[in-house]
Order: C-alpha cells, then sequence, then structure tokens
C-alpha cells in the first residue's frame, strides 16, 4: 500500500508513527518531514499547500490513501482536487472544512442545528465590537473567525482587555486576514473535554476523548497557545455522556453539512466545555487535534488505517469499533522560549538523554535536520509522551522525558493532567 501524509508537524508524526504499526509494510510518502518524522517515511519535497504539486505526485505514485493532518491545505481544497482526480483522500472538502476556517460560519451552523454552544456575537467593526462587549461584561471571550494556528482566542477577564482584544484583530490586523472577522462570545465555566470523530459524512465513529492544556503557564494561566499537552483517558467523559455527545454535537452537524452541500468526510473534532448545562461546544476542528493525537492514536490498539480507509471509501465504517489499551497516555510539549510569540529556530537540540521506549515516545513538532544535526524551527518543539498503567505512571514518564530534552530556552509545563490527577488521589 502506498499512503501521502501530508503535513510535518506533531500531530503528523503521531499519525505515521501509529501508521508504521498499523502497516509496516507500507510505503508512506510525507511532506517535508520534520526531523523525527525523516527516519520513518520518504519524503517529498512539496509543500502542504501546493495543491496541484501534491495531486499530481499522488497520481503519478499511484497513493492508495492521502491523510491530510493540517488545516491550511483542507481550507485550501486539496480534498476538493484529490476527489476529482479520483485520488482517495482522508479529509473533509473546502466547503466542509469551514467548519474550521470560519468561525462565523461554525456559530451560525451550530445555532440553526440547535448545536450547545455559547451565545455571541460576529463583528467586522471595532466600534461595534466594542459597543457590545460593554454592554456584555466580562469575563468574555474575544476569537478571530479565520485560522490562527490555534492562538486566535482570548479570554478576557476585564473588558478593557476584551475592547483591546478585539481591536488588536480588527483594527491593527494583528492576526491579519484571520481576524478580519471576530467572534465575541460568552465566557463559559467547566471543564474542557477533546472528542475526534473520524466520519464518512453520515457514520461517525468517535475515538477515546482527551483534554489538551491550551495556556502557556501551569494552573492553566498566560496567553492560549496551540496547546501544551495533552492526556487520555478522561474520567469524566463517561459512556452516557459520549452518547450525548454523538446525538446532540456530531449527528446534527453532520446532518447540517449535508444540507448544505457540503459533507463532512474525514475527522471532525469537537471541542467542548462540560458546564452545569451540559457539554457545549467551544469550537469545531477539521482535523486531528495536536496534541491531543499524540495520546489518543498510542492508546489506540486497533487499526487507525482502517478507519481512515473506511471513512475516505465511504464502506463499512459504522461496523467498526475502536479498541484502546489499558492504561493512560501524558504528553508534554517542550517550547522554545519567547513561545507563544516569535521565537528564534536553528537552535541546537540534544536528545542523548530521553530514553524512548514502548512506554516513552518523542514526537517531533518543531524540528529540522540542520547542518550539525537536529535543531529547532518553530514554536513547539517536541512532545513527550508517557504511557502507564495509570495516570500518574504515565505523567511522570511524560515530564521525566520532558526534562532530558536539552535546547537553550526550553519551557514545558510540569502539571499536564492535574484535575485527573487531582481525581485520581481522591
Amino acid at each position: 500500500m502506498r499512503i501521502l501524509l501530508v503535513g510535518n508537524g506533531g500531530r503528523e508524526h503521531a499519525l505515521l508513527w501509529k501508521l508504521r504499526r498499523d502497516a509496516p509494510d507500507a510505503v508512506v510518502y510525507a511532506t517535508r518531514p520534520n526531523g523525527g518524522m525523516a527516519p520513518l517515511c520518504e519524503p517529498v519535497e512539496i509543500a502542504p499547500t501546493d495543491v496541484e504539486a501534491l495531486s499530481g505526485f499522488a497520481a503519478s505514485r499511484g497513493v492508495d490513501l492521502t491523510i491530510v493532518g493540517p488545516e491550511a491545505p483542507l481550507a485550501m481544497g486539496l480534498a476538493d482536487r484529490f476527489r476529482a482526480k479520483g485520488l482517495p483522500v482522508f479529509g473533509p472538502s473546502r466547503a466542509a472544512a469551514r467548519i474550521e476556517s470560519s468561525k462565523a460560519f461554525a456559530k451560525e451552523l451550530m445555532r440553526e442545528e440547535g448545536v450547545p454552544t455559547a451565545d455571541y456575537r460576529v463583528f467586522t467593526d471595532g466600534d461595534a465590537a466594542e459597543a457590545w462587549i460593554r454592554d456584555q461584561g466580562a469575563p468574555i471571550v474575544v476569537k478571530a473567525s479565520g485560522l490562527a494556528a490555534g492562538k486566535g482566542a482570548v479570554v478576557c477577564t476585564t473588558v478593557d482587555e476584551a475592547v483591546a482584544a478585539a481591536r488588536s484583530m480588527l483594527d491593527d490586523f494583528a492576526y491579519g486576514e484571520a481576524g478580519r472577522e471576530v467572534v465575541v462570545e460568552e465566557f463559559m465555566e467547566g471543564e474542557e473535554l477533546s472528542v475526534f470523530g473520524v466520519t464518512d459524512g453520515e457514520d461517525v465513529v468517535l475515538l477515546l476523548p482527551s483534554q489538551d492544556h491550551k495556556r502557556i503557564g501551569e494552573g492553566d494561566t498566560g496567553p492560549n497557545t496551540g496547546g501544551m499537552g495533552a492526556y487520555a483517558p478522561v474520567s469524566i467523559a463517561t459512556p452516557p455522556l459520549l452518547t450525548e455527545i454523538r446525538e446532540r454535537v456530531f449527528r446534527p452537524v453532520l446532518q447540517g453539512m449535508a444540507r448544505r452541500d457540503a459533507v463532512f468526510q474525514g475527522l471532525l473534532y469537537a471541542g467542548l466545555m462540560m458546564t452545569p448545562r451540559g457539554p457545549r461546544v467551544v469550537e469545531f476542528n477539521c482535523r486531528f487535534g495536536d496534541p491531543e493525537a499524540q495520546v489518543v492514536l498510542p492508546l489506540l490498539a486497533s487499526s487507525l488505517l482502517d478507519l481512515l480507509v473506511a471513512a475516505a471509501d465511504g464502506t463499512g465504517l459504522g461496523r467498526m469499533r475502536p479498541r484502546f489499551r489499558e492504561g493512560a497516555a501524558v504528553t508534554t510539549v517542550v517550547a522554545s522560549a519567547g513561545y507563544p510569540g516569535p521565537v528564534e529556530k536553528g537552535v541546537p537540540i540534544d536528545l542523548s538523554g530521553v530514553d524512548e521506549s514502548d512506554e516513552v515516545v518523542v514526537f517531533h513538532a518543531g524540528t529540522r535536520l540542520g547542518g550539525t544535526g537536529l535543531e529547532t524551527s518553530g514554536g513547539r518543539v517536541l512532545a513527550c509522551t508517557g504511557l502507564g498503567a495509570t495516570l500518574p505512571e504515565a505523567a511522570a514518564r511524560s515530564r521525566e522525558a520532558a526534562a532530558a530534552v536539552r535546547f537553550e530556552g526550553a519551557q514545558y509545563r510540569r502539571d499536564i493532567g492535574w484535575r485527573e490527577l487531582e481525581r485520581s488521589a481522591d
């Protein structure tokens, strides 16, 4: 089998790692692989967003399945081009990817389909946004509607902070095109939950829920990031709750997308807040979450590839029941100094002190092979995943691996999974 993996971050390394276990004899191509992916694949020197070149490559190599990792190529219509050429692809169409590329579209979809979410308004004018924010009060959340690499949501504790956030997006173009339209929504109290749904547009198979840690600082403090760590499983995600999420969130959204001639075929990610009123949607993504993939996929005992093939060709997905290994997984992201702001690239990385094993896996994100070896190439550099029979055991392995990573300015959180650890200690 020939597989093309589009993308080169931490999520894609986790997908590649799992695919290698599912199909060890497959030929796996990957676009501009990072330093950790390179030994596991055949590199393709084509940008993940070069739709025409990638579709031509897949056709010329007889690729049996293309798996699209990041959101940007999907928003640009990569899956549409592949399907138009008759090339099997796992990932939604450009129209369906709007569920992530436009938060305003996603909120309207939820409102019309009766999916529980926060009250909101959409603005393109700074004065109008300020007036509504001052009328609503704080805390309140300001979001760039477009794609902002997971950093476009600002949780504001004061009105002045919210006004400044909205003005920076709408008037100062702090997020470029992504912030020309802004969603301002009520602040929701509760605990977050990430749920992946593999879908062919009609049937949906939910994977093991996980919990992400967005804030840069321990105790969930400081600005939002693309994610500083994650863990799975999450004890609050009971079978009845997952049934409720499937029926009140996933099914109405998939049906609503189909009615809008935007059948969603691929991975639908629901970021949820567990509120006193029940689960409410924070956001949707059109691809696997990062770093959630780095804990969910290592716990998946059955074949991921079989699920993705079934979703891509529309046959048999509803009969599939994924199996997960016992125990837990925790991943700790090691980031560059200055993240989530500007970072220096090209900093040498030393992983000689990290003892990788069946229970410790280091997934590369912002790394590359430079002239003198492995070096940084982005903000989130590595995700150190620990597995164990219990969450405390997995968390300890993850922290130990993160502490053994060496590069100048490395930063990481030491409290990933803290809510679940507190629950397990009770």
